[in-house]
C-alpha cells in the first residue's frame, strides 16, 4: 500500500482529504504543523507528501527545503496545495523542487489524478 503524508494546519481540510486518500487505498499520516511533518517525513518516508503553504511558525516552502536536504526523503514526489494561485508562486514552488502544485478549494478527483500520476512517475527531480 502506498503512503501520503499530508501536511496542513487546517484541521477540516487535512481531515477531508485524509478520509478521502484513505477510501481510495492509500495508508496516510497526518500533520497538523511544518514542524510535525518534517519529522513524520523522516520517520516514515511516505510514497508522495501534499503540503499546505501558508503555515505558521515552519511554512510549506521550509519543509520542502528540509525534505529535499535529506538523502533519505530527497526523491519524494512533494505536491504544494495553496489558495494562492498566482503564477510567482507557482513558479516558485517548482524552482524550489515541488513537482505539482494545487490550488484550493481543488477538486478531490483532480487531487487524486495528480496524486496517482506523481506516485507513478515519481518525482521530476530525479529524471
Amino acid at each position: 500500500m502506498q503512503s501520503i503524508l499530508i501536511i496542513e494546519d487546517d484541521s477540516d481540510i487535512l481531515a477531508n482529504l485524509a478520509e478521502y486518500l484513505e477510501l481510495e487505498g492509500f495508508a496516510v499520516s497526518q500533520a497538523n504543523s511544518g514542524s510535525k511533518g518534517i519529522s513524520l517525513a523522516k520517520e516514515i518516508v511516505p510514497n508522495l507528501i501534499i503540503c499546505d503553504i501558508l503555515m505558521p511558525e515552519v511554512n510549506g516552502f521550509q519543509v520542502l527545503r528540509s525534505v529535499l536536504q535529506n538523502p533519505n526523503t530527497c526523491e519524494i514526489p512533494f505536491i504544494f496545495s495553496s489558495a494562492m494561485s498566482d503564477g510567482l508562486c507557482v513558479s516558485e514552488a517548482q524552482n524550489d523542487g515541488a513537482d505539482d502544485y494545487i490550488v484550493k478549494p481543488y477538486n478531490l478527483d483532480a487531487l487524486l489524478d495528480v496524486v496517482k500520476t506523481r506516485l507513478k512517475t515519481g518525482s521530476k527531480r530525479h529524471h
